[in-house]
């Protein structure tokens, strides 16, 4: 199910969204922003796990940190 809403953006954003568009990487601005709305969900839900282990376990030394990063910079550049 879906639902048809309107929203105001910044018009570089509007620019990035139409330029997905015409790339072929999305099939819609739409999409484009389901996608980015569903991204920030998951980093939300990680956040909140990741939190949840600092807690229970302590935070993580400067060489995980270090890991993780370079993951998540692999993960971005695919």
């Amino acid at each position: 199910m879906t639902a048809k809403i309107a929203v105001s953006l910044p018009d570089h954003l509007v620019e990035e969204a139409r330029a997905a568009v015409a790339g072929g990487r999305v099939a819609s601005v739409s999409a484009y922003v389901a996608e980015a709305l569903a991204e920030k969900s998951r980093r939300r839900a990680l956040s909140e796990v990741l939190d949840e282990m600092d807690a229970e376990l302590g935070a993580p030394d400067a060489a995980a940190v270090a890991r993780a990063v370079r993951v998540v910079e692999a993960l971005d550049a695919q």
